[in-house]
């Protein structure tokens, strides 16, 4: 992925213009069955993944606080961000204890910069490749969450491999400025939408035939884990 290629963060109705009704329509699709899955089920996953990035600490601090209350997560990972923004803060074990950290051991650190969400989702698959992972759930700020998924899921695919993954939505309010911008994330919404459509075309991220083919492996073979959580 060229970081180089991104779109803006906050965008404005022209921006969208060149988009059909039809590729927005795909875009809501995506969102609607990836938010159907239970979040209940991240309480039963093996491993908690929080992407960090755009001085979001909420990120951070709603990913310790389910870790440090759930004991049978086994690996909590978390993804690094990009040094080029204002508000990056290198993420350390001492940073994470300054945010209520206690329990350290199964905590892995993405050491090198991820510019980027793709060098981000080519961590966590080497990760959970790695340490035999065998289910997770994304921790990521609600208005990133469908392109992360659809982003860590195409990496997924890529790599040939499959395993149950619960979007984690953290709790903030849409109305909440986040650091690097001062946009909300009314404001960043169009732009995801238009990073999702561009990095479609680009193979970015998962289209929607691998996101209905995913969820159809994943009710048919883990209605378990989706179900009884």
């Amino acid at each position: 992925m060229n970081p180089h290629k991104a779109a803006p963060r906050v965008v404005a109705e022209e921006d969208l213009a060149g988009f059909t009704a039809g590729q927005f329509l795909e875009v809501m699709k995506a969102l609607t069955v990836i938010l159907t899955l239970p979040q209940s089920a991240a309480d039963h996953v093996d491993a908690l993944v929080v992407v960090t990035g755009q001085g979001e600490d909420w990120r951070l601090t709603h990913a310790v606080r389910s870790w440090e209350a759930n004991p049978t997560l086994r690996h909590l990972l978390v993804a690094n961000g990009n040094p080029d923004e204002e508000t990056y803060v290198e993420i350390t074990l001492d940073y994470l204890r300054s945010l209520g950290l206690r329990r350290t051991n199964g905590v892995h650190l993405q050491a090198e910069p991820a510019p980027n969400t793709g060098l981000q989702a080519a961590w966590i698959v080497n990760q959970v490749q790695a340490r035999g992972i065998t289910s997770l759930a994304l921790a990521v700020s609600p208005y990133h969450l469908t392109r992360v998924y659809l982003t860590v899921l195409k990496a997924f695919t890529r790599a040939g491999s499959r395993l149950p993954m619960i979007p984690l939505p953290v709790a903030v309010s849409p109305d909440t400025p986040v650091p690097e911008t001062g946009a909300t994330a009314y404001d960043l919404v169009p732009g995801e939408i238009k990073r999702i459509l561009d990095y479609m075309d680009n193979g970015w991220v998962a289209t929607p035939e691998e996101v209905q083919q995913y969820l159809q492996w994943l009710w048919s073979h883990h209605k378990n884990l989706l179900v009884t959580s």
